[in-house]
This record gives structure tokens, C-alpha cells and sequence, in this order.
């Protein structure tokens, strides 16, 4: 399908399935256990994507950001309870969440030190402003010696959340909303890698494990800020990967979901689920340097984390392709080697990305297919003349 359509589209392009798209947005919502679902705008990265989701299910409530500018550019574009993921200490864009907060728009920055909340408690006052915050609390554990999970929060235990609660209550400027934990060892840890058979089976033990101690610890933690009177609009936790877990815990209030929107390559490694791909992006054919090979204009497009081969793009149409092992994806060229497929200068092979949101900051634009049809065309935040990070 995507081969017959990409001939009359401009290549290289990033090439959506709204067909696959779509049944994602049905099943996330599905695995949501009731739950509201926030949209993880990274793992999106594109406004009228972002509308599309909320539009499919009414459980779509919110967004999780990735920077103080992207909040500020959302809520212009009329969005409204967007909770920046990360801490930030901008000082003209925290300025900007202040005056939009004090004018209706809800901005919930993310605090887990006494300097950020001393930070953002000086720009109220001094803008006359207020500011809504969250507290991120560590969600790693440990195994020995063994760190399982993402370096975060400093914030381990309800001693430690309930100090930095009380300082925030002491200001009228600044207002705690609720509390994040991002178990990325469940959410963002594939466990059915290809040949990596002793390390999946070591994975999926200590992602057993982990989901429990999660959730005694958020528990804990919540009861013991309620003990102190504070009572909190949201608990947030969880990722894509993570849905069917993190649903089943009684004290999480929300969720937070985006890569699995789009199914890229990293989402075919979980062994509790699976998406339908919908992203992929289309390289010409320039070059056919030897026999079997085909060299694509563009192509390397490698997803952050640990580097390794499971962050690199992979052909997958005509299907068979398989990257040079000492070339891969290259900068501007990307040589493809097939076995059978005989292809001609000018005809496209479609890849699909590691991550999900990552690669539509290199287009400005999304080509929606559906039925062999150019069903729309909708900007990426590149498109839109923004770079956040």
C-alpha cells in the first residue's frame, strides 16, 4: 500500500498509516483500566497528531511536555493542562508559565530539589505570577549492585517527598498538583530482544519484581502525604510500555502513553503487547552502486539511548533489505542490500525508526495515508519552525 502511494509524494518523507494509527489510539485506550490517559508529546511531536488522539477517545486528557518553550507553544495553540515532564530552569520561559497560569491556563512544572521550587517561587513573586507543581519521584530499584530503571529523582522514599511537599506549602505562589513516578525499567525495557535470550528472561524477572516494589512505594508515599493534609489533583505513572501494569495500580490517577501511538521498531521487543506500526519514512532510490545494492538519499536517523543495534532504522519495504554492516544509515546516503528485489533509480524503500517521536524533528511535515489515498498532511513541530531539543 505505502509502496504505491509514495511514487507522488516528494521524497525522503516521513509517511503516516492513520488506518494502524487509528486502531493504536483504540487499543491504548483500552488498556487503560478506566484510567485518563496523558499524551507524552515527545513520542509525538506534532500538533494536529496530538488533536487526532484526543479527538479518537475522551480518556485522552492532558499532556506530558518536554520543555518549558513546547509548554508555552502548546498552550498558545489551545491546549491546556500540559505537565512538563522534566525540571527547567529558563528563566524567560518559567516567566511565561507564570503569567499563563495567572491567566486561567494550567502549566504543572516538575520539581524534585528545594533549589527548583526556591527557583520558580522567586519568578512568581517577582512576576506576580503562580506556578503549579509536581513532584518526580524515583521509580528505579535495585537489585544488589544492579541500578534497574533511569537516573531522575533524587526523591526515594516518603521522607523524602513529604519534605519537599511541606516547603511547597509554605508559599502562596506555588501549588503542589500531584506526584510523578516513571518506572522506565517496565516502560521503556524491551524484553523479547532478537537473540538475546538469557538477558530477556533476566529482564522479565526483574520487571516482575520492580512492578511490585512500585507499588508499595507510590502507595506509601501517597498515604503519607495525605497523613499531612495535602491532597493531590493527579498521581501520574507509567509509559506505553507499561500501560498494563501501571493501570492495575488503585493509587495511580492518570497514565501517560506516546510511542506506542506510532509502534516503532524498539515496540516490537515487549513480550506483553503489540502495536500496529504507523510511522515509517520513504528514501528514493539515487544510486545502484554494485549488484543488489541500493544506496537511498538520507537515512541516518539513530535513536537515542545506549548505543547499539537495536537504535538503528531498518528497511522495511520492499521487505528483505538489510543495512550494509560498514556503512548502516548514513548521514545523506543509506545503502540497501537485496537479495531478490530488483528496484530502479527513483523508486522509494520505506524504513522504520528505533523510537517513536525522535524522527519527526528531521521533516516538517507528516503525510497521512489511508485506503492508497494522501488523506491530509499535517505538520511536525519542525514545520511549524520550532526546535525544543
Amino acid at each position: 500500500m505505502l509502496k504505491s502511494v509514495v511514487k507522488d509524494v516528494s521524497l525522503p518523507a516521513l509517511i503516516l498509516d492513520v488506518r494502524a494509527f487509528d486502531d493504536n489510539c483504540k487499543k491504548i485506550a483500552e488498556m487503560a483500566n478506566g484510567k485518563r490517559i496523558r499524551i507524552a508529546t515527545k513520542s509525538i511531536r506534532s500538533v494536529p497528531v496530538l488533536k487526532r488522539i484526543f479527538q479518537s477517545n475522551s480518556i485522552f486528557k492532558g499532556l506530558m511536555c518536554f520543555s518549558p518553550h513546547e509548554a508555552v507553544f502548546l498552550a498558545e495553540k489551545g491546549f491546556d493542562d500540559i505537565l512538563l515532564g522534566y525540571p527547567c530552569w529558563d528563566e524567560g520561559a518559567l516567566i511565561q508559565i507564570a503569567q499563563h497560569n495567572s491567566n486561567g491556563t494550567q502549566i504543572t512544572c516538575m520539581v524534585d530539589s528545594p533549589e527548583h521550587i526556591d527557583h520558580l517561587k522567586e519568578i512568581a513573586e517577582k512576576v506576580n505570577g503562580m506556578f503549579y507543581l509536581c513532584i518526580d519521584v524515583d521509580m528505579s530499584t535495585k537489585f544488589g549492585s544492579m541500578h534497574f530503571g533511569v537516573r531522575r529523582s533524587p526523591l526515594k522514599n516518603e521522607e523524602d517527598v513529604i519534605q519537599l511537599a511541606l516547603k511547597i506549602k509554605q508559599s502562596p505562589r506555588i501549588k503542589l498538583l500531584g506526584i510523578m513516578g516513571y518506572e522506565a525499567q517496565i516502560a521503556g525495557v524491551g524484553d523479547k530482544m532478537p537473540a538475546q535470550h538469557l538477558k530477556n528472561r533476566v529482564i522479565a524477572f526483574m520487571k516482575r519484581k520492580s512492578i511490585t516494589k512500585i507499588k508499595v512505594r507510590r502507595k506509601t508515599i501517597v498515604q503519607a502525604l495525605e497523613r499531612e493534609g495535602l491532597q493531590l489533583a493527579f498521581v501520574n505513572g507509567g509509559g506505553t510500555g507499561s500501560l498494563d501494569s501501571t493501570s492495575k495500580e488503585e493509587i495511580v490517577t492518570e497514565l501517560t502513553a506516546g510511542s506506542g501511538f506510532y509502534s516503532p521498531l524498539l515496540f516490537d521487543y515487549y513480550r506483553n503487547f503489540r502495536f500496529k506500526p504507523s510511522l515509517f519514512y520513504a528514501l528514493p532510490v539515487v544510486r545502484k552502486p554494485a549488484p543488489n545494492i541500493y544506496t537511498c538519499l538520507g537515512g541516518g536517523y539513530i535513536s537515542s539511548g545506549p548505543h547499539g543495534k537495536d537504535k538503528v532504522p531498518q528497511p522495511v519495504y520492499p521487505p528483505g533489505g538489510k543495512l550494509l554492516p560498514f556503512e548502516g544509515a548514513g548521514e545523506v546516503q543509506t545503502p540497501v542490500y537485496y537479495e531478490q528485489e530488483a528496484l530502479e533509480i527513483g523508486d522509494a524503500i520505506i524504513f522504520r525508526a528505533a523510537k517513536s517521536g525522535e524522527i519527526c524533528e528531521r521533516f516538517n511535515e507528516i503525510v497521512c495515508l489511508a485506503d492508497e489515498q494522501i488523506v491530509a498532511r499535517y505538520h511536525t513541530y519542525r514545520g511549524e519552525g520550532k526546535c525544543f531539543l
